[in-house]
């Protein structure tokens, strides 16, 4: 392959892997941890993952327990899940918080598989723009021949497909997911 064809697939693998931590956060009938890591809360002055200031386990398949390293943290840590709107209302018990997340309804599952559809499709468009920028780049390039132009255009359409196969699979997937009672 060649070096603008590899640089192109890089940028393509990194769009793929944000599609990845975008369907994180989506919910699905069960409790995960990836749920909360982007949940900031304050931490002396700063904002801070909640991840990173406390422990987070899965009791039950509907369940998170986080518990802080620093027991002070807790009502920071409240506060921060409230605020990124999760659709979850956490629970304090003394040293630990509880987060149950509730069952899902059928009309609840296919408004999360239209936000997923609606991400996978801003990936989509994230890769077309990417294909463009290159395919542009080829054809303004003058050391280039005309060959070598067409064979480079080909090789980038071809890891275009394959990031776009992968963006359905993994769509598929995350609405499987949600799907499954």
């Amino acid at each position: 392959m060649d070096d603008i064809t590899l640089e192109c697939q890089s940028r393509l693998q990194k769009t793929v892997e944000a599609l990845r931590g975008e369907l994180v956060l989506i919910r699905t009938g069960r409790a995960s941890p990836a749920i909360l890591d982007r949940v900031q809360c304050d931490y002396y002055g700063d904002k801070i993952a909640v991840n990173q200031i406390s422990s987070i386990t899965v009791p039950e398949p509907r369940q998170l327990l986080i518990k802080p390293y620093d027991r002070n943290d807790i009502k920071s840590i409240v506060a921060g899940i409230a605020a990124a709107n999760l659709g979850v209302n956490p629970v304090s018990e003394g040293d630990c918080i509880r987060i149950t997340f509730p069952p899902l309804t059928e009309d609840t599952r296919r408004e999360l598989v239209k936000k997923a559809k609606a991400t996978a499709e801003n990936s989509k468009v994230a890769v077309r723009n990417v294909r463009r920028e290159y395919i542009d780049f080829v054809k303004e390039a003058d050391d280039m021949t005309e060959d070598y132009q067409k064979r480079v255009q080909e090789e980038i359409q071809k890891v275009v497909d394959e990031a776009i196969e992968k963006i359905d699979q993994i769509l598929a997937e995350k609405e499987k997911d949600i799907l499954s009672i």
